[in-house]
């Protein structure tokens, strides 16, 4: 991976309140306002409607980038023992750490229960499974980038034979198709409730165990290129 290839998107996708753009004036981000043209100025920074209307020359000033500021949160939690996704949501949280890093030398990884998600300044990026019951909107932070991590089996368990195991006794029992269809249904309707307050919030990926972690978050928007 080259260094200054990727950045992770943290602007909401969904309309709602952006961030990472500071509001001061500056060159390179989003419109501010229109001021006077001054020798000197870029002629690519030129309002050419302005002076199509007014006859006079204007300069478009534009939000100045802010840096990013980020830190990195691996569930620990129970569920994530399962279906090895523990050790692949590990592989995508030091990916996410190292390219959060180009922008914000001081991000750091912690690790523990969701449930517990410290306090800070930042983005929080979240590499969880999300399957805990949880007040999910209370507890993630207005800045939030989440990466759910699934395996393949619990997206889509085979109908003629599953088995469900309480992660907290190792309990194991058998279900048929239709408390299986009932699941499913269920974890679409989380996933999808889990993902539109996500985009509210920042962005959001669905990874899969096993597939290779960079290019399923460039497809997804979670990463730019730069």
């Amino acid at each position: 991976m080259g260094r200054s290839r990727y950045r992770i998107a943290t602007r909401p996708y969904l309309p709602y309140p952006g961030e990472r753009l500071a509001r001061r004036k500056g060159l390179g981000g989003e419109f501010y306002e229109l001021r006077p043209y001054a020798p000197g100025d870029e002629v690519r920074r030129v309002h050419w409607r302005a002076y199509a209307k007014t006859g006079r020359l204007f300069t478009r000033l534009e939000t100045a980038p802010e840096r990013a500021r980020f830190r990195v949160y691996l569930d620990q939690s129970p569920s994530m023992g399962l279906h090895g996704k523990l050790p692949y949501a590990q592989e995508v949280a030091a990916l996410l750490l190292r390219i959060a890093r180009q922008e914000d030398p001081l991000a750091r990884l912690e690790g523990g229960s969701p449930k517990d998600l410290p306090l800070g300044r930042g983005v929080l990026v979240l590499v969880t499974d999300g399957l805990d019951p949880l007040p999910w909107p209370r507890l993630l932070p207005r800045r939030v980038v989440l990466v759910q991590v699934l395996s393949p089996l619990e997206l889509d368990p085979p109908l003629e034979e599953a088995f469900l195991k309480d992660v907290e006794t190792g309990e194991v029992l058998p279900v048929g198709r239709e408390e299986v269809e009932a699941y499913k249904e269920a974890l679409a309707l989380h996933l999808e409730a889990l993902r539109l307050l996500a985009l509210l919030r920042g962005r959001y990926a669905l990874l899969r165990v096993g597939e290779p972690p960079l290019p399923a978050l460039l497809r997804q928007g979670l990463l730019e290129l730069l």
